[in-house]
């Protein structure tokens, strides 16, 4: 069985969640980080030299990295599912990835530290509109990829899905002002309802 050491609450802890699921593979989560702590007592760091969430277990092995979590689960357990053998196929899905972590959730984190988590040092209001403005633009792109498509990587639902709609999830439960994005609402209302992605996307977001 699988352990995922990780709050549930935490974007990269959800895509790990929902790859486990979609693959079928039973797993244990373990709180860890945030307010339960522990990423950075000693048996953790031996694990995840970070001290970041989530790391995997798969028997004697050990990921971290959650992108990489879910590239490994697709590949060892998702071959021809949401794992995409074909090479010009998986880059189409690999971009959209490391857009996430590059481009959407850095765009997103201080509004979402400042009005969901409340952080005193993050209730700046310049930088908040900002974050705010440059959200909305990354989701521009985003619903205008969309149109004509059922999933991010075309027609299958696979690995860029599992790894973007966390975020999508977690803007559009934003008490933020936000304009209609027809293309990106179908493809989030059908993606998050999937399975394996209700537990792996808890409401209230916090």
């Amino acid at each position: 069985m699988l352990t995922i050491f990780g709050r549930i609450s935490s974007i990269n802890v959800q895509k790990a969640v929902w790859a486990a699921g979609e693959v079928g593979q039973p797993f244990e989560r373990i709180d860890i980080g945030g307010q339960f702590g522990g990423n950075k007592e000693p048996a953790y760091l031996a694990k995840n030299p970070n001290g970041q969430i989530p790391t995997l277990e798969d028997g004697e092995i050990c990921i971290w990295e959650s992108n990489s979590i879910v590239r490994y689960l697709a590949a060892r357990y998702g071959a021809g599912w949401i794992w995409e053998e074909d090479p010009a196929r998986r880059a189409d899905a690999d971009r959209w990835m490391d857009w996430m972590n590059t481009s959407l959730q850095p765009a997103m984190t201080p509004a979402f530290w400042a009005l969901i988590r409340k952080l005193p040092e993050h209730q700046n209001p310049a930088i908040i509109e900002t974050s705010i403005a440059n959200t909305e633009a990354k989701l521009d792109i985003l619903e205008a990829h969309l149109a004509g498509r059922s999933y991010l990587a075309g027609e299958r639902f696979g690995m860029a899905d599992i790894t973007v709609a966390p975020g999508a999830h977690r803007w559009l439960h934003m008490p933020v002002p936000q304009k209609e994005r027809p293309n990106l609402t179908r493809w989030y209302r059908q993606v998050s309802a999937r399975p394996a992605a209700v537990p792996a996307l808890p409401l209230p977001i916090s």
